[in-house]
């Protein structure tokens, strides 16, 4: 949790905080896309994490990526922006969040994979082989990635 997080917990305890995400559609050669299982949840998406205050998006999904995966993310273009209903959430130690998702993609990356404290296991997936349970916050992105939809997206 970044310190923006945790000073503003103080104030507002479990009630909603509006939070920014950053987070990178990464493409291998063969057209798979790298999802993460996360060891908290156990649940899969993509790589990323929430802005911090004075930084770019753009600078906030290069730091998360590389600290999540190992790799250094190159040419990025922006493939959507998300909010709505589907942002809200409210976590088992019952803080509430309403996240924006500023989504990146690339085919573009160097470095090798390597999991971090927050990745239980790193992984290249086909469009037909995505796991049955998806983060349910970043299954719109991810879904629009497997039917192609037109970047980017506003939604």
């Amino acid at each position: 949790m970044n310190d923006y997080v945790k000073t503003m917990r103080k104030f507002i305890g479990q009630e909603t905080l509006l939070t920014v995400g950053c987070g990178a559609i990464i493409e291998d050669e063969q057209g798979r896309i790298l999802l993460q299982q996360r060891t908290d949840y156990g649940i899969w998406g993509i790589p990323g994490g929430l802005l911090e205050l004075g930084e770019t998006f753009e600078e906030a999904v290069l730091r998360e990526v590389l600290e999540e995966t190992g790799l250094s993310l190159n040419k990025l273009e922006l493939f959507g922006i998300y909010s709505g209903v589907k942002g809200f959430s409210k976590y088992s130690n019952g803080d509430q969040v309403f996240s924006v998702q500023i989504i990146f993609h690339t085919t573009d990356y160097t470095g090798i994979l390597k999991p971090n404290n927050e990745s239980k296991e790193l992984s290249f997936l086909h469009q037909n082989e995505l796991p049955e349970n998806i983060n349910p916050h970043q299954s719109p992105f991810i879904l629009d990635w497997v039917n192609g939809v037109q970047a980017p997206i506003i939604k």
